[in-house]
């Protein structure tokens, strides 16, 4: 029955007002969510939880609508006034698995992740407890960081505390990086996609205890839906697919160390800029986001469009001489000429995948097929199919690559041996340096047509 008016003003405060039908009624599944690197981005349309309350909507036969918060306490806001279903990117201490003091109850992590105070490399560190007297810290108001902070003050007082509304971990975590404060408290998922975009940053101590990344639901709201939420959470645990969703935003962060962040950070403003151009050029032709062919093209060269290697790869997206003359490239050095040829490249790799590989695990395919050849690809996805493992899935593949140099796997194949390992660390390194561009490059809407299979949808 659909609630038409809520409860008495003080009992409503308590424990909230349901306001919204199930979702097999409404036909939509309402979910409040916070936007934040790697878990929710509004602009792209993807992330981890977007990514998991769109499986789960799918399973109750709905649409997911999403309900975008400023911060926490907003997001607890719109499920306590029962205008949402659950909350989503909710970060909680591990005691706050059924939530008694705030009347909500939450279902089974999505991921953990431990505890930290961060600060500047290059300022003085603060090791011990004692070394945080009359300092600074900041925090966002409601986490639980702030809860842990606030325990420590009560028993020895010995630092501030300011807490921060309307913004997210990484605006946090940005403010440390531009000496707007000095320290700043979060969760170590977060600072480790924080260290990509700004790698000045390092951990002055490790906070006790560890967070969980769960829905949150209200103790008075619908309990088969919680029931629903929770059996889904435990299949997708058990068939790996909560894996491979978290693989996809998160298995590729800290491969490259922080002094090869700020290099790249460097060489966005300084090299990128008399190469940009070609890469938007190239994307008008292949349809293939521009910041992935400037991140594959970093990966392979530095920029440099005069490398070469000693294999007789060459140029900026180091081609070698037999593929350069099979796209009529005159000279491998023209960084005009390269950036284009290896787009098409990349794009006809794309395109020779099976219907069954899907975006974006369609893209690290392809780019690992750059690094080995189609043959060696096509060698591992048969070695795949032996193993009883998911030839489309990039998850997959970059456990089975490596086995191309192991003689059992590679003296059956009629590529023989490759080196699958090396491809698995360029295609990570790749989905770093995209992931970076994309920060803070901005997307370039072609006007050309772009098939179906050849667009790269975010990550």
């Amino acid at each position: 029955m659909r609630w038409l008016t809520c409860l008495p003003t003080a009992l409503f405060l308590i424990a909230g007002c349901t306001r919204l039908d199930p979702p097999e009624q409404r036909g939509e599944l309402v979910v409040a969510i916070r936007s934040t690197p790697g878990y929710f981005q509004e602009d792209e349309g993807n992330g981890f939880e977007h990514d998991l309350v769109v499986l789960f909507a799918h399973e109750l036969g709905v649409k997911a609508r999403f309900e975008v918060t400023r911060d926490h306490a907003e997001l607890l806001s719109l499920l306590k006034q029962g205008k949402v279903h659950f909350a989503a990117v909710t970060v909680t201490g591990e005691a706050a698995a059924t939530g008694p003091a705030e009347a909500l109850r939450y279902s089974s992590p999505l991921r953990k992740a431990g505890q930290m105070l961060v600060q500047q490399t290059d300022t003085i560190p603060v090791d011990e407890v004692a070394d945080l007297k009359g300092k600074t810290i900041e925090v966002l108001a409601g986490s639980p960081q702030e809860a842990r902070l606030q325990m420590m003050n009560a028993k020895l007082p010995q630092f501030s505390l300011q807490a921060h509304t309307g913004m997210s971990e990484i605006d946090l975590l940005e403010r440390v990086s531009q000496n707007k404060s000095e320290l700043a408290a979060t969760d170590a998922s977060h600072f480790e996609i924080a260290q990509n975009f700004f790698p000045n940053l390092q951990v002055a101590q490790e906070l006790a205890g560890s967070v969980n990344f769960a829905w949150a639901f209200t103790l008075e709201g619908n309990a088969a839906l919680f029931q629903r939420a929770q059996a889904f959470i435990g299949r997708i645990t058990k068939d790996g697919t909560l894996a491979k969703i978290n693989d996809r935003y998160f298995g590729h962060i800290r491969r490259i160390n922080r002094n090869g962040i700020s290099i790249f950070l460097e060489r966005i403003g300084t090299l990128l800029p008399h190469f940009r151009r070609d890469f938007l050029a190239a994307q008008e032709v292949t349809g293939i986001d521009w910041r992935l062919l400037a991140a594959l093209a970093y990966q392979e060269s530095a920029w440099d469009p005069l490398a070469t290697s000693f294999t007789g790869v060459r140029g900026i997206m180091m081609m070698t001489e037999e593929t350069a003359d099979s796209l009529h490239v005159e000279n491998r050095l023209d960084a005009k000429q390269s950036i284009a040829a290896g787009a098409k490249y990349l794009a006809d790799l794309i395109s020779q995948l099976p219907a069954g590989a899907k975006q974006p695990d369609r893209s690290w395919l392809a780019l690992a097929a750059y690094n080995l050849g189609q043959g060696h690809l096509n060698g591992a996805r048969a070695i795949a199919l032996g193993l009883r493992k998911n030839p489309d899935s990039w998850y997959e593949m970059k456990q089975v690559l490596p086995l191309l140099e192991r003689q059992q796997y590679y003296e059956r194949l009629k590529s023989g041996r490759g080196r699958g390992g090396e491809a698995v660390i360029m295609v990570e390194n790749v989905r770093t340096y995209y992931g970076i561009l994309r920060r803070f490059e901005p997307d370039y809407k072609s006007a050309t047509y772009v098939a179906p299979m050849l667009a790269i949808p975010p990550m």
